[in-house]
């Protein structure tokens, strides 16, 4: 009866365990679970590469992409795929504009457009010379706001809505620049 008794407490014993490693590994489930579907879906870092995002955005930097955000604004800065790359630019051109800079000065429909988050020299461009008299729907004038030395739609052309990835507005990392880009 002893060893019945034993018997007994010894599954229950081992049962209670199983069931506590499963509760455990079920957790750790849910957290990567989590973390996949936020990562492909919400948000994740990205690195800059490069220069042609100066005064703005440092090579090396972490900024996080909003992937969720589809709503594009005028100077919001895009993350895009272009080849085989991960562009960060400025938006400049929207659908139904005609982009032009003169003299180191923007006009958007023919109207001039102050930019705040540049103080460099941008070369003279119509937005003709891309064969275009306005900028399409779905389509969007990007440029890096280091004017001088960025690969950006004067070079690649317009980009299409699709090829966008999402918005980024925060760094993350140097921690000491960490918070909102300074537009």
């Amino acid at each position: 009866m002893d060893k019945e008794i034993n018997n007994n407490l010894e599954n229950e014993n081992k049962q209670s365990k199983f069931i506590s490693f499963i509760k455990e590994f079920f957790v750790y489930f849910l957290i990567i679970v989590a973390v996949i579907l936020i990562r492909t879906f919400l948000v994740t870092p990205i690195r800059v590469d490069g220069d042609s995002m100066n005064d703005t955005l440092k090579d090396g930097e972490i900024l996080l992409l909003k992937k969720y955000d589809k709503s594009y604004e005028r100077f919001e800065v895009i993350v895009f795929n272009y080849k085989d790359e991960k562009l960060i630019k400025r938006i400049i051109g929207l659908p139904g504009d005609h982009i032009v800079y003169k003299d180191n000065k923007l006009y958007i429909n023919n109207e001039y457009v102050a930019e705040s988050m540049i103080d460099k020299r941008t070369y003279d461009f119509d937005l003709t010379e891309l064969g275009f008299d306005t900028i399409p729907d779905h389509y969007y004038f990007v440029l890096g706001d280091n004017r001088i030395n960025s690969k950006d739609s004067r070079m690649i052309g317009l980009i299409s809505e699709k090829d966008i990835l999402g918005t980024t507005n925060f760094v993350l990392f140097p921690f000491n620049k960490m918070g909102s880009i300074n537009e």
